[in-house]
């Protein structure tokens, strides 16, 4: 039970990094809902068996974690999660992708080798990019930034409500358990009949609680529209950043600064 709490209080510590007061936190959502896509759609853009290229683009998450005082071994957590789906994805490039690409004294590197460290630097700059966007924007502000970019009201609000009873989905499952816990004193009676037990308990509790939430958001006048204290509004500070950022993802992505820094060191 305690590992299950721990991922528990994991799930809303993103949000809770959200809350923080520094500079990448004050700009405004929409600002860098712009900018994550921007940096997402130039990194992708490059093809199948780019390496060097795409090591620049490591300049906007560190500034992100170092600007935003976000811990990067939570961030480093998170990728290793999910790492393995993209393993799967591209570890079988080597094996069908034979052919030579670099020979660095007399060791040949095959494309399907470079192909699969090129997917692994995408998946390492896209999520942490995705990561950290969460991290200094928090849930409700990436909501509110869609419903303002014209994304449909109806997509955004399930958006939200997916988000927020996560979290109360995730306590009526932790009560569940240990309640279960409790009752068990041989931990190896969990069998696949007690699984169906709690998962069928889960699901009645849930459609419980969804006719009682219902039922509040009418009594309250619920219309559909997100509303928050704070207010948002595009300044100069986030003009500049905005513009800023772009310029340097134009540029990483038309020139080779690798190649071009190395002759300049040389």
């Amino acid at each position: 039970m305690p590992s299950f709490d721990k991922e528990y209080f994991n799930i809303g510590y993103l949000d809770t990094l959200s809350y923080k007061d520094t500079f990448i936190h004050r700009v405004d959502p929409r600002i860098k809902l712009f900018t994550t896509l921007a940096f997402i759609l130039c990194v992708v853009s490059f093809p199948k068996h780019e390496v060097f290229k795409l090591i620049p683009f490591f300049l906007f998450p560190v500034f992100i974690l170092s600007v935003g005082n976000i811990p990067l071994k939570f961030i480093l957590k998170k990728l290793l999660v999910v790492s393995p789906f993209v393993l799967f994805v591209g570890i079988f490039n080597p094996v069908f992708d034979t052919g030579p690409m670099y020979s660095i004294n007399g060791f040949v590197i095959s494309k399907g080798w470079v192909s699969f460290f090129s997917i692994m630097l995408r998946f390492i700059l896209t999520i942490s990019a995705a990561l950290l966007l969460i991290a200094t924007t928090s849930f409700m502000g990436l909501c509110l930034a869609l419903e303002r970019l014209r994304i449909p009201r109806v997509f955004v609000i399930q958006l939200l409500f997916l988000y927020r009873y996560l979290f109360v989905l995730a306590e009526e499952t932790m009560r569940i358990v240990r309640a279960v816990n409790m009752r068990t004193s041989d931990r190896k009676n969990f069998n696949i009949k007690l699984f169906i037990s709690i998962a069928g308990m889960l699901f009645m509790k849930t459609v419980e609680r969804s006719e009682r939430i219902y039922q509040a958001m009418c009594s309250r006048g619920f219309d559909g529209e997100i509303r928050l204290l704070k207010r948002y509004r595009i300044n100069f500070t986030d003009t500049v950043f905005a513009l800023a950022t772009i310029t340097v993802f134009i540029i990483l992505r038309k020139y080779d600064i690798t190649t071009i820094l190395g002759g300049l060191l040389v």
